[in-house]
């Protein structure tokens, strides 16, 4: 990261709010058989295998993940994919996930996919929520809630060796 970023979580910091997040979601949905991590390519996704492992480790749930692909930057235009038909989201229990909310547009523009098929729950999660709100989403499951400026930009590093939450 570059010298100017200020680090606001280190990788033990990440994994505890990892595992705090998995054992909420174990919380939310003690009651299941299962549900189904869905992680928004790139980084939403490798925060999704990571709660997907840590929930794997400490709950009796049947955990499945996938990957959500979307052009983050034309939503509309582009087509949500997903590594499995419509018809088997049918009933399940799915939970979004992303690194970081801001706006809200990538979390409301993902979940959109599934909405068009009788899931059975919805819910987000998200290691870092920023307060900028411009759409009407909220992360249910929340690592960090971090208060910036506009102008400020949070990057979530989740490489070996680099991993952290930066402020920049």
């Amino acid at each position: 990261m570059p010298r100017s970023a200020t680090k606001i979580l280190d990788e033990k910091q990440v994994q505890q709010k990892i595992n705090r997040m998995a054992i909420e979601i174990y919380e939310d949905n003690f009651e299941e058989q299962g549900v189904l991590i869905a992680g928004i390519r790139d980084n939403g996704y490798v925060l999704a295998e990571r709660l997907a492992k840590a929930l794997r480790s400490m709950s009796p749930l049947k955990v499945d993940l996938i990957d959500v692909t979307m052009d983050k930057d034309n939503p509309i235009q582009y087509e949500i994919e997903l590594p499995v038909d419509d018809q088997s989201l049918k009933n399940k229990v799915v939970i979004l996930v992303d690194d970081v909310v801001n706006s809200g547009r990538t979390l409301m523009y993902g979940s959109r996919r599934f909405l068009r098929q009788p899931i059975k729950k919805l819910r987000t999660a998200v290691l870092v929520n920023r307060t900028h709100r411009r759409f009407p989403i909220e992360a249910n499951f929340v690592g960090l809630s971090l208060s910036t400026t506009l102008k400020e930009h949070v990057d979530v590093s989740l490489k070996n060796g680099e991993e952290g939450v930066f402020l920049k």
